[in-house]
């Protein structure tokens, strides 16, 4: 009797098996897994899913927000107001899965492509290397002696604020005449602390120094990504600006941008990455500010609207879910300052529900942009990416080894960096 129950367990349980495989296969239940547990689209946006078999929504379930058509195959839906609603799918009367449906506002932004010069003013002056100072036979670095690394920034001394290099001299100089120590005020990274130095006398030159390689100020060039029109909120280049020599990001105290015009370019190869080389415009008239250097990008304000010669209209955005593998194209400069169009491949992307850089795997198709360029070159980062009809991103990183392909991030997280909150109207909707 107990081999015999034995043997039907068994059976049983390779019947459930066999039977949950064949499910596993079963076109109408694969339909059904496919079937999205939450959507997030815009005002007037549209988007569809396949429903599986017998499947069916009730016009009950829809409210204000959302305007459904539904056939034989799919469930289509398109976004009339900002808010949240819910669909209940129906399977002979019962309930069997709820889909969550997110209204955003309409959100439309000017995609760039512009050369842009950036110049960068520091929070305070910023520690780029020690150096000894030779006095009564010594070599010292007071600096280094007073625990000041490479990477920290000077805000204050004495109590006073440090703007630009030229207000540390006066500080040095008094204080070393005097035979005093200097009172500095250092952040480094998120921490804030005091320390104390004391300026010693160089005997060859014979001024007072304090061991330190010091700099106020950066600059360079990179593509503008996008800009909305009614608050004038741009977001550039795609990436963190970092020191050259301390390899951290630079804590950016104001900044500006200007027109740059692209003089020549070095081509890209296999393992040495190209770069366009370009200069300040002649009249070199500040187009905005930078408040914020994230690893997103730069961002501000600009002080008028710009045109790129290609988009005469602003465009929707798509969210990182709603990006796609399959060709797109970029807006860049290669030669003065013409924006022109060129084709890529987004190669990969992954739907982010958090913040992050690397957001695409891009690959340049273009013939012409590769006769020109080799492919992606440094200063073109935040060249924006546009599939469809939409902004969906902005290039970032170039592969060493291989020039034609990058990095990518999704528009979105640029938005957000700018203040451009895309989830406003969900977060007020109960």
């Amino acid at each position: 009797m107990k081999n015999m129950r034995e043997v039907l367990r068994k059976c049983i349980g390779g019947i459930l098996l066999v039977s949950l495989l064949l499910l596993c296969f079963y076109k109408p239940f694969q339909q059904f897994i496919e079937i999205p547990a939450s959507i997030t689209l815009f005002e007037g946006q549209e988007q569809s899913f396949v429903k599986a078999g017998a499947v069916t929504v009730t016009n009950n379930n829809v409210s204000e927000n959302i305007e459904m058509q539904e056939s034989r195959q799919a469930i289509s839906l398109q976004g009339k107001t900002p808010g949240k609603d819910k669909l209940i799918l129906e399977l002979a009367g019962f309930p069997v899965k709820k889909v969550d449906v997110n209204v955003l506002k309409d959100l439309k932004v000017y995609p760039g492509g512009q050369s842009i010069g950036v110049k960068l003013n520091t929070l305070g002056v910023l520690v780029v290397g020690h150096h000894l100072v030779s006095t009564k036979g010594e070599k010292l670095s007071p600096g280094e002696e007073s625990g000041i690394e490479v990477g920290d920034i000077i805000t204050k001394i004495n109590g006073q604020k440090i703007n630009n290099m030229a207000d540390v001299a006066p500080f040095v100089n008094e204080a070393g005449k005097n035979d005093k120590t200097l009172n500095v005020s250092i952040q480094r990274g998120k921490e804030k602390f005091d320390t104390t130095l004391r300026p010693l006398m160089d005997e060859k030159e014979k001024i007072y120094k304090l061991g330190l390689y010091i700099r106020d100020s950066a600059a360079g060039i990179g593509t503008l990504t996008f800009y909305e029109p009614n608050s004038k909120k741009y977001g550039a280049l795609g990436h963190v600006i970092s020191d050259m020599d301390t390899k951290k990001p630079i804590v950016v105290d104001n900044g500006q941008i200007v027109e740059s015009t692209v003089t020549s370019i070095e081509k890209g190869k296999n393992g040495a990455p190209g770069e366009k080389l370009a200069r300040f415009s002649k009249n070199r008239d500040v187009i905005g500010n930078i408040t914020n250097n994230s690893p997103f990008g730069i961002f501000g304000a600009l002080n008028k609207g710009l045109d790129n010669g290609i988009s005469k209209q602003p465009l929707p955005i798509a969210l990182s879910h709603q990006v796609k593998e399959g060709p797109a194209k970029i807006l860049t400069v290669t030669n003065g300052d013409k924006v022109e169009e060129f084709d890529i491949e987004v190669v990969s992307t992954i739907p982010q529900k958090f913040p992050a850089t690397k957001g695409m795997v891009i690959k340049v198709v273009d013939q012409k942009l590769l006769n020109r360029t080799g492919g992606i070159v440094q200063g073109m980062s935040g060249s924006p990416i546009i599939q469809d009809g939409k902004l969906i991103g902005a290039v970032t990183h170039v592969f060493v080894n291989d020039p034609t392909s990058g990095y990518g991030v999704h528009i979105e997280w640029m938005l957000n960096e700018a203040g451009i909150d895309i989830y406003e109207q969900e977060q007020k909707v109960s």
